[in-house]
């Protein structure tokens, strides 16, 4: 796919995130994550991000990740982009990408790598081994244990011409805003915290006009209504969307670790479209929380 086309679809429109599904022994469900993709289209997202962290890219086999990235790439067949997920140790990550590629994928979002504690510089030179190591556009996940400073992600843009764009997944503006403005136009910037929506108003007022949407899942016509009030400058709706829905669901979300992934999958399963249950070491909510969650998606409809 062309690589203008590529970088218009991060900047502008909704990031769509599917969850991934598993049946209920926990294997890989090929049909219905097919029917999920079809679904994704349908309502006019700008593309679409495979084996990702709301696809539970940390849990999935080589095998399984080869099958979902072609199984995307012949489903979505050029109609949006998609991207797909890379990432744990730099040979596995580089296996990847090379699956990726074999599969049709158009671009890749790196993830961190999966270590206690990390030094700039080791990130620095994980990250480019990887890109350098693909033809594909990449993006890179800065989050968790490979957060760059404004420096190195420029460093890095100047050693890999591939590398297109950013997406945040630390929430600190100051540490973001310093990046844009030192690293300029030649990246994409990616709104990446959990429910990325509670702070799009803030990612937007620095020039993050796009972000990763995991609600999209279960609410994609509140998701929808959200962007689009947010990008036409409808503050009364964003401020009610958020306030009614939005604020609630994260403070579902925070009340354990992993939710971010679990809500999600709970909520597809509450509107009909289950994609099974999340694998260890993620929990499924509660009795309790599924009927709180179940009350704020009724409640969303009306908002």
């Amino acid at each position: 796919m062309d690589l203008a086309r590529i970088k218009s679809s991060l900047e502008d429109g909704l990031l769509s995130f599917p969850i991934t599904d598993f049946t209920e022994s926990g294997a890989f469900n090929a049909e219905t994550y097919a029917d999920r993709l079809e679904w994704f289209v349908s309502h006019g997202v700008s593309s679409v991000f495979v084996a990702g962290g709301t696809g539970e890219f940390f849990s999935l086999t080589a095998a399984e990740y080869e099958q979902i990235v072609q199984l995307s790439s012949n489903v979505v067949a050029g109609r949006v982009p998609v991207i797909s997920s890379v990432g744990r140790s730099v040979s596995e990550a580089i296996a990847f990408a090379k699956m990726a590629e074999k599969a049709g994928i158009d671009a890749l979002l790196l993830f961190p790598p999966y270590l206690t504690e990390c030094p700039q510089d080791g990130v620095y030179e994980y990250a480019r081994t990887i890109i350098q190591n693909t033809q594909l556009p990449v993006i890179y996940y800065n989050r968790g244990n490979g957060v760059l400073s404004a420096e190195y992600v420029r460093k890095l843009a100047e050693a890999c011409p591939n590398l297109i764009g950013l997406k945040d997944g630390t929430g600190n503006m100051q540490e973001l805003n310093d990046t844009i403005k030192t690293v300029g136009k030649r990246l994409s910037y990616i709104g990446g915290v959990p429910t990325a929506e509670i702070i799009a108003e803030a990612y937007l007022s620095i020039g993050v006009n796009t972000y990763s949407s995991a609600a999209f899942n279960f609410v994609p016509d509140l998701a929808n209504k959200f962007y689009k009030s947010l990008r036409a400058g409808d503050t009364d709706t964003v401020a009610k969307i958020t306030r009614n829905f939005y604020i609630p669901f994260v403070r579902l979300r925070s009340k354990k670790s992993g939710y971010a992934v679990s809500l999600i999958k709970a909520g597809a399963k509450i509107i009909g479209r289950s994609a099974g249950d999340v694998r260890p070491p993620l929990t499924m909510p509660t009795d309790a929380e599924l009927d709180e969650l179940k009350k704020l998606i009724e409640q969303s409809t009306t908002i």
